[in-house]
C-alpha cells in the first residue's frame, strides 16, 4: 500500500486488527522463547539495559512497517510549526565535545531524530538533554531548558529547547566512546 493514499474509512478497524495481531504474535514469541530457556531473562535484561539497545531503531522500524499505534497517520493533517538547523556564531572543544556560541534564547533544534533517552543536571554541561538518534548515536545538548520528556520521540529539525545563556553543549557519543563533534554539527 502506497502511503499517499488515504485510508478507506472501512479498512481502519482491518488495519488496526493487524497491527494488534502482529504485536500478539511478537510478545508471544518473546514469551515462548523465554520460557524454552533459548534466551535467559537475565541476558535479554543485560542486552537491553547494559548495552544500550537502540530504541530509537524499534521505533522507527515499527512505524515504517506497521504505521503510527492507531490508523489514523493519513487521517490527522498536521504541520510543524519549528523545522530549524542548528546555526551558531563560533565554536571550540569542550571536554569530550564542543562548546557553541548562539544566539541569547537561541531556539535549539534536534540534529537527528530519535527518542530522549535522558533529562537532567550533568557536570559541567549544565541542563541536559540526551536523544539516542535512529543511527545509534546518542546526542548530548546542554545547558538547555526543555520542554521535553523522558521517551518523546523527535524528529530531525524539531524544537529541543531553549539556551540557557549564549551557548550551548554539544556532546556524540556511541556505544560509550565519545565521537569528533567535527563529524555532526
Amino acid at each position: 500500500m502506497n502511503k499517499k493514499e488515504p485510508i478507506k474509512k472501512s479498512n481502519y478497524i482491518i488495519f488496526f486488527i493487524y497491527r494488534i495481531m502482529i504485536c500478539i504474535i511478537l510478545v508471544l514469541t518473546c514469551l515462548i522463547l523465554l520460557k524454552t530457556k533459548t534466551i535467559s531473562k537475565d541476558e535479554l535484561e543485560k542486552y537491553v539495559y547494559q548495552n544500550q539497545f537502540n530504541f530509537a531503531y524499534f521505533k522507527n522500524t515499527y512505524n515504517k512497517y506497521l504505521g503510527g499505534v492507531l490508523p489514523l497517520d493519513n487521517v490527522l493533517s498536521t504541520t510543524k510549526v519549528f523545522n530549524e538547523k542548528l546555526s551558531y556564531k563560533s565554536h571550540k572543544k569542550y571536554k569530550s565535545g564542543c562548546k557553541l556560541e548562539v544566539d541569547d534564547s537561541y531556539l535549539v533544534p534536534s540534529l537527528d531524530s530519535g527518542i530522549v533517552v535522558y533529562i537532567g543536571e550533568k557536570d559541567d554541561y549544565g541542563n541536559v538533554i540526551i536523544v539516542q538518534q535512529n543511527n545509534g548515536i546518542d546526542t548530548w545538548y546542554g545547558n538547555i531548558d526543555s520542554s521535553l520528556s523522558m521517551y518523546d520521540y523527535i524528529e530531525k529539525g524539531e524544537l529541543i529547547g531553549t539556551a540557557q545563556k549564549n551557548y550551548i553543549y554539544l556532546l556524540f557519543e556511541k556505544e560509550g566512546k565519545y565521537l569528533d563533534y567535527k563529524k555532526y554539527i
